[in-house]
């Protein structure tokens, strides 16, 4: 791919997940009510609203500044440092839902109440025995999965080119010497 391809590319996903993840956010907001949930699907899915000023999991409550700060980093470095060298399908999609995902959050916490650099992330969709988590999280674990899956089974860089054969073990016959 070309480089004007991968940033189009990268920049059309994030936009659209950005788009996505606050939308559905700013829907939730008017239609849930924290107290009470919506089941659906028989109880597989559960519409909560929450409001989380911590990481995933809620960890990280009260350090909302440098998770903005963190996230702002994040953002940069993927723009800056990865998706220059990207010349593969695959890595493009992969780091355009990074952006989105980091974006989307990312927006939270810079707009939402309490205040810039300390706005608390909106989630609402629960999986029994898991995080409450939104659109923005998706599009950072699927950008997760899609760079396990380029990294291990299709074993492909960056620049599409595929990963070279392991080097041979240490100790291992290295062929013939000149001695």
């Amino acid at each position: 791919m070309s480089p004007v391809a991968v940033w189009s590319w990268v920049l059309g996903i994030g936009a659209l997940g950005l788009v996505v993840d606050q939308v559905t956010k700013a829907v939730m907001l008017v239609v849930l009510d924290p107290a009470h949930p919506i089941p659906l699907l028989g109880g597989l899915v559960t519409l909560q609203l929450l409001r989380n000023s911590g990481a995933a999991f809620s960890m990280g409550e009260g350090f909302t500044i440098g998770l903005a700060i963190i996230a702002i980093a994040a953002l940069i470095g993927v723009l800056a440092w990865f998706v220059p060298k990207v010349r593969h399908p695959g890595w493009t999609a992969a780091m355009g839902l990074l952006v989105a995902g980091i974006s989307g959050n990312l927006a939270d916490r810079l707009f939402r109440d309490p205040g810039p650099f300390q706005g608390h992330v909106i989630d609402f969709i629960q999986l029994p025995y898991f995080a409450v988590f939104n659109v923005a999280d998706m599009c950072i674990t699927a950008a997760a999965v899609v760079v396990i899956w380029l990294t291990l089974i299709t074993k492909v860089g960056f620049d599409g080119v595929p990963f070279a054969d392991a080097a041979p073990e240490a100790g291992a016959d290295a062929g013939p010497t000149d001695e």
